[in-house]
């Protein structure tokens, strides 16, 4: 790590245990870009781990920041309602997009139960080798000893290899996927898209794109694939185009935001931690583990959002009906009464899987399975071909408080 980082982050500390905890707006995007967020959270996991931020740029919302509240309030779903939105941002009415992940019981599950069958075991197992023969050739097409962006080269065209996979989404245009992601998800700030309307509008592309597969699928016998599964969903086949729209969303940025940010997390990770880079290459069999603690130590999307549906008395704090509640995952990931050396990357640590990043309960992640599978897979390969990747600068981060992630890394590879 550079001075400059060391610095930043030192200022960073500073700050966060000298301003008044009224003050903390833990939804500012660049706290997320500079990497900053840590002491923020630190204190309010010490001082005040059910936290209301007053005032932000989107009104009034909670933060909840230790692992064991998060859980209660994950699973609480009489009281923490997961409607209209995941998102600190209110939907405008203008412009909703019904998903299934905003939604509570009944309809959110047999909506969630109409795409489930892709991650079947069976389905996976279908899917490994073929994600393994992209794996290879996206890696052997990599250059040896010259400094390329390993976010475009790698994580993006592996998980949208995989995505459109998922879909039968034509191969030609799969880049489509990773661009609708981008523009679902991207801070108005952060020059992805140039206004709302222009997002709109890039996302009404999409619906049209997906509604023509649609109509190819309707019209034929059911396939293994998430628009056909829709299309013949008996609970989702009548679903309108905003409807259709937000599932499609909710699906792109599922299956690739998350999954292409943990693959270049690992990348990071494994470099800043040279002791566990040399764990791992001696031992391929902790894979599986590593896998699971760079989920932690990553945490892709940094939270979700419920709505009280009624007043609610939670740890000392009144929740009132109506208001926004933040589960910051990210936090839950480094609080130290349920997770050991929190802040410790460790590729063979005990109990790996627990951690918050998929989330709990009726909503926890769909795809987790396939998003382990990639990670498995992509470092099994890269531990054939290369003795080392070398981080060759500071990543630029994604301009977000929701998406965890990575613009470009700059790296070289070692060949084995």
């Amino acid at each position: 790590m550079d001075r400059e980082v060391t610095d930043l982050q030192a200022k960073a500390a500073e700050h966060a245990y000298s301003i008044p905890l009224d003050s903390f707006n833990m939804v500012n995007p660049e706290l997320f870009r500079s990497d900053t967020i840590w002491p923020y959270f630190e204190r309010l996991r010490r001082e005040e781990p059910v936290h209301l931020c007053r005032e932000s740029e989107f009104g009034p919302y909670w933060s909840v920041t230790k692992y064991n509240d998060i859980m209660a309030v994950d699973t609480n779903h009489d009281v923490f309602s997961s409607e209209p939105g995941i998102t600190v941002v209110d939907p405008k009415d203008d412009f909703r997009l019904p998903m299934f992940i905003a939604m509570d019981p009944p309809k959110h599950d047999v909506q969630r139960k109409t795409v489930s069958p892709i991650v079947s075991g069976p389905n996976l197992q279908a899917l490994e080798p073929v994600i393994r023969e992209r794996a290879s050739k996206i890696l052997d097409d990599l250059p040896i000893g010259e400094t390329f962006d390993w976010v475009d080269k790698v994580s993006i065209e592996l998980t949208t290899m995989t995505l459109a996979t998922l879909f039968d989404f034509p191969w030609e245009d799969r880049r489509k996927l990773t661009r609708w992601s981008d523009v679902a998800t991207a801070n108005p700030a952060s020059g992805i898209v140039e206004s709302e309307d222009h997002r709109r509008a890039e996302l009404f592309e999409c619906v049209d794109y997906f509604t023509r597969l649609w109509n190819e699928r309707v019209n034929a016998p059911p396939k293994g694939d998430l628009i056909s599964m829709l299309a013949h969903g008996e609970s989702t086949r009548h679903m309108d185009r905003m409807e259709y729209l937000g599932n499609l969303i909710l699906l792109i940025v599922g299956g690739n935001d998350t999954t292409r940010n943990t693959i270049s997390g690992s990348v990071l990770a494994l470099h800043q931690n040279p002791d566990q880079y040399a764990k791992l290459t001696a031992n391929h069999d902790l894979i599986p583990s590593m896998v699971s603690e760079t989920i932690r130590w990553q945490t892709p999307l940094a939270y979700m959002r419920r709505r009280a549906k009624r007043d609610f008395e939670f740890k000392g704090k009144t929740i009132r009906e109506g208001d926004k509640v933040l589960m910051w995952y990210v936090s839950g990931n480094r609080d130290d009464e349920v997770i050991e050396s929190p802040n410790s990357y460790i590729v063979d640590r005990p109990r790996a899987r627990q951690h918050l990043s998929f989330g709990f309960g009726i909503h926890r992640c769909v795809g987790n399975r396939v998003a382990e599978l990639q990670l498995k897979i992509i470092w099994e390969e890269i531990l054939k071909r290369f003795s080392k990747i070398e981080v060759m600068g500071e990543p630029r981060r994604v301009l977000s408080s929701f998406v965890k992630g990575y613009e470009t890394l700059p790296v070289k590879l070692v060949a084995a």
